[in-house]
């Protein structure tokens, strides 16, 4: 099972939050994974399921890690707002991409946390998901899981480094 064993293993606060953060981006990702196939054939959908049941086996990951831990999983909502409409093959690549950047981003808080296979688990799941993310999407990105953005210096930074 992940690196964490069966028995009943207290956690911090932060660990519980971020496991439950991973497993709502996971509830999300698996629905989303429902609209996206819908409007896929050949190849692009068989990767679809395959990226499908990649979630669902995470979700489930996580949902144990909860239980271990004594705490109740977060429930997966009955439907998600999507972020933006689907009705094609690139609206559904363009919202795999979208689904894949917010797991990841999901599971960095996992990499920031102090027990070790937590963070070991959140790393593999950030490399996952980068790795869809990049078949989806045609090319890799510099940090996967940051928000666009968040590594850019400020103004006054870029305006005295002589770059800006």
């Amino acid at each position: 099972m992940t690196g964490i064993s069966a028995r009943r293993q207290p956690l911090a606060a932060a660990e519980i939050s971020a496991l439950q953060a991973a497993l709502a981006a996971e509830h999300a990702a698996v629905y989303g994974y429902g609209v996206v196939g819908a409007h896929l054939t050949g190849h692009a959908l068989a990767a679809a399921r395959a990226d499908w049941v990649a979630h669902q086996v995470a979700r489930d990951s996580l949902e144990s890690m909860l239980q271990s831990a004594g705490a109740t999983p977060v429930a997966a909502d009955a439907a998600y707002r999507l972020p933006q409409r689907v009705h094609g093959m690139s609206a559904a690549i363009a919202l795999a991409v979208t689904l894949e950047n917010r797991v990841a981003e999901a599971y960095l808080g996992l990499v920031a946390a102090t027990r070790p296979t937590l963070r070991k688990f959140g790393a593999r799941e950030v490399v996952a998901a980068a790795i869809r993310a990049a078949s989806w999407r045609g090319h890799t990105v510099a940090f996967p899981g940051f928000p666009a953005g968040v590594l850019v210096p400020p103004k006054a930074a870029r305006g005295q480094s002589g770059h800006g």
